[in-house]
């Protein structure tokens, strides 16, 4: 039966990376002030990682659209570069495209990422984020970062960002929404 659903779900990555079906930007994104979508994907780290598991804690949910290439190397780096940052706000980083964990963990090796890589092969979790394009035959997942605060809900929606300043630009919104 495992081995069935395995087989049922390639063969629906098969049509969609293949072009088969057809979207943009899959559902529309939470706004502020809603209840976060919930999600459970595979790490860099092959475990299991859940939103539920941050309840506590600020998560800056950002998507990106495939490990290796240059913008989102960048911004990657961005982000590690200001952990201690995000730290000292109860916050943890969550990068989330559709490449595979092995992908992320190759990723996480090669350029000295500390933070967690999830795995959204079927893109599935993108699209409840309304944050998966397609381009050409190919779907990927959008630049787009949501910061949900500690009950679960979305605080802060940055939607088609540059990589570059973002690791600035959600400090700067985490620090404003942490005053209030």
């Amino acid at each position: 039966m495992k081995m069935l659903k395995s087989a049922a779900v390639l063969a629906v990555l098969g049509l969609v990376t293949f072009g088969f079906f057809s979207f943009n930007s899959g559902d529309d994104p939470p706004k502020v002030g809603d209840m976060a979508p919930k999600f459970a994907l595979v790490s860099n780290e092959g475990t299991e990682v859940k939103l539920s598991d941050y309840l506590g804690q600020w998560v800056v949910l950002y998507f990106y659209p495939k490990d290796f290439t240059s913008g989102c190397t960048l911004q990657a780096h961005n982000f590690q570069r200001d952990q201690a940052l995000y730290h000292e706000k109860n916050a943890v980083i969550l990068g989330v495209s559709v490449d595979s964990a092995e992908s992320h963990a190759d990723f996480c090796a090669k350029e000295g990422l500390e933070f967690k890589l999830l795995a959204d092969v079927g893109g599935m979790v993108s699209s409840s984020y309304g944050s998966i394009r397609g381009v050409g035959t190919a779907v990927l997942s959008a630049r787009n970062t949501f910061v949900i605060n500690p009950e679960g809900k979305v605080a802060k929606v940055f939607m088609s960002v540059k990589p570059d300043p973002h690791s600035a630009e959600v400090l700067a919104a985490l620090t404003e929404l942490q005053k209030g």
